[in-house]
């Protein structure tokens, strides 16, 4: 039943409806997930979904201080927290106000995502330290790549309700939804990108991102998984190299980004330099730099790992290749319905090394017919993001990729 108010507007009294007495208050949820940036990024799947569910912006408590880069401007995320994935959390300056956030937000549900062993026990002494109710918490108990899809599998551990809560007062939301991951691109961002990409010459032309590294490449021990060879995700740089000069057979207008952390533009600048192709170009950027030009290129083609679901989830055209891991599990997801096309992983092939060049040109080759074939895009945006307005330069790289 809904209760009158009174108020006053200018001279005159006006009855507002009131919210029904009997309707449950909207609750700060948390999660916690101390992943890499795939996970990461898949996460804002289940961000939008408790979101919808619980009526108020989740909190996040993840390892990383990357993580305020990924969910930055989110409108489904209100505080973000970062812990270094083996620093002793107590002795951290910031840990005072996590604990006293997650009390604070009593009797808000807290969604464990965590799986590995190294990190739950350590989620689970802060729950326990910051003095959290074990009736708010629900823990995921579905190992990853054993049954459902990574992003259905963070879906689903939203669907669960803690102990300390009824359910039917917080029911699942309806409608034919299909939770997906999603990235924002700020303004600025778009602005900074495209003085950068004058700077260096590179405006005004459609851009092909390569990513041939993953978190191994970019590991300290980088050289010893090399030397044992024991990255999965590894392919020869004679392979890039054939790759790279297909793809400039078939675009000869395009800039060929390869694309890596700091830690390997070493290696991408051996590959640059054994293609001697002058369109080739090697771009160190941090994620914010990788987001904006996941937004605004023509395609990409890159090896299972973070940035490859950074690209889905801003609408990027892509190509992903697979060593160990299992397409079913793992491939990117984009929720704007832009081609992601893998190739390799089991039962096919357990590494990127048993691919050969001219699968994956064919793949890409296949996105890039799906681009002709579609509508003309600009940079995402979305109601839910709230609309940016794009540099002209920016919008229009990937529609020109077509003449």
């Amino acid at each position: 039943m809904l209760s009158p108010l009174r108020c006053r507007l200018n001279d005159d009294i006006a009855t507002i409806p009131g919210p029904a007495a009997s309707a449950p208050p909207p609750l700060q949820s948390t999660v916690l997930y101390f992943a890499r940036l795939g996970d990461m990024v898949m996460l804002t799947a289940l961000l939008g979904y408790l979101h919808r569910r619980f009526h108020r912006p989740v909190q996040v408590i993840g390892a990383g201080s990357w993580n305020s880069a990924v969910y930055l401007g989110n409108p489904d995320v209100s505080q973000v927290w970062s812990f270094g994935r083996h620093f002793p959390f107590p002795l951290t300056p910031h840990w005072p106000r996590v604990a006293r956030a997650l009390r604070d937000s009593h009797p808000g549900p807290i969604y464990v995502c965590e799986h590995h062993w190294r990190q739950l026990p350590r989620i689970r002494r802060m729950l326990s330290f910051s003095g959290v109710d074990p009736g708010r918490c629900v823990f995921m108990t579905e190992a990853p790549g054993s049954l459902n899809h990574s992003v259905d599998r963070l879906v689903r551990l939203g669907q669960q309700t803690p102990p300390l809560l009824d359910p039917h007062d917080y029911p699942l939301p309806g409608g034919n939804i299909e939770w997906a991951p999603r990235l924002r691109v700020h303004h600025n961002d778009r602005v900074e990108l495209d003085a950068w990409l004058r700077s260096e010459g590179w405006a005004g032309r459609p851009i092909v991102m390569i990513q041939p590294g993953n978190h191994r490449s970019m590991s300290r021990r980088r050289e010893r998984w090399q030397r044992l060879r024991t990255d999965d995700k590894a392919w020869p740089i004679e392979r890039w190299v054939s790759l790279l000069h297909k793809v400039h057979a078939r675009m000869p207008n395009a800039l060929l980004m390869l694309r890596g952390s700091h830690e390997e533009v070493k290696m991408l600048q051996r590959v640059q330099a054994a293609t001697g192709l002058d369109s080739v170009v090697v771009a160190g950027v941090g994620l914010t730099r990788l987001f904006a030009l996941c937004e605004m290129s023509h395609s990409m083609i890159s090896v299972d790992t973070g940035p490859a679901h950074a690209a889905a989830a801003l609408g990027l055209p892509l190509v992903v290749m697979y060593g160990a891991e299992s397409q079913q599990y793992w491939l990117p997801r984009s929720h704007s319905g832009s081609p992601v096309v893998g190739v390799g992983g089991p039962p096919e092939s357990v590494r990127v090394d048993e691919i050969p060049v001219e699968r994956v040109f064919n793949a890409w080759c296949t996105v890039l017919a799906r681009i002709e074939a579609g509508p003309r895009r600009a940079p995402s945006s979305s109601p839910a993001f709230g609309a940016f307005p794009a540099g002209g330069s920016a919008a229009t790289l990937r529609d020109e990729a077509r003449a």
